[in-house]
């Protein structure tokens, strides 16, 4: 009689599986679908300098400049900030996720890569939510970097709120991953925008 139950439990079990990986991959199209907006970048340390003193170059706080030099010594420049994503839902359906890889590139060039491990969902028909994201890198290459250097030193302005920095454009790329049983699949590709940050 256990055996015949169990028999029966099995299908059951798996069609349960099934509508829960079915349901969230309807979620992951829809929110293929939205819109992403990076409406806030707070927080942004340089060698654990904090940017805002860059905002007006005639209060920066010579001091603090050594950190910076020892840094770029040591190939460790570390790079710290918050990023704000605003997504809206223009579709009918939920859109939601467990979790994304995302990665930032400035001129092509990946400044963030990391993870988001949280559920991130959003109510149909104009719906909006807002994450933040920890972001963190070694910014070395980027200020040694003929190619990156300048678009880096517009990009560190522009995160700080300075008024006279040239407009920077990062591309955001973001990987929904699926739960499937006890596997996380990730979705294929990457949703994509780009975003234009300065005044």
């Amino acid at each position: 009689m256990k055996n015949y139950k169990l028999l029966l439990l099995l299908p059951l079990t798996f069609l349960l599986s099934r509508c829960g990986v079915n349901k969230q991959i309807e979620q992951a199209k829809a929110l293929g679908k939205c819109r992403f907006e990076l409406v806030s970048a707070d927080s942004v340390y340089l060698s654990g300098i904090n940017m805002n003193q860059f905002k007006d170059m005639d209060n920066v706080n010579i001091g603090s400049l050594p950190r910076l030099a020892m840094g770029l010594l040591s190939h460790n420049v570390p790079l710290d900030a918050r990023l704000v994503l605003k997504i809206t839902n223009p579709t009918a359906e939920t859109a939601a996720i467990n979790q994304f890889e995302y990665k930032v590139l400035l001129r092509n060039s990946e400044v963030f890569t990391g993870y988001v491990n949280q559920r991130v969902e959003v109510a149909p028909v104009g719906g909006q939510t807002r994450v933040p994201i920890n972001i963190t890198t070694n910014a070395y290459h980027l200020i040694t970097d003929d190619q990156t250097r300048e678009a880096f030193a517009n990009l560190v302005q522009n995160l700080s709120g300075a008024k006279n920095a040239h407009r920077s454009v990062i591309t955001i790329k973001i990987k929904p991953t699926l739960d499937l049983g006890n596997k996380a699949i990730s979705y294929p590709g990457y949703i994509t925008f780009d975003k234009e940050i300065g005044r």
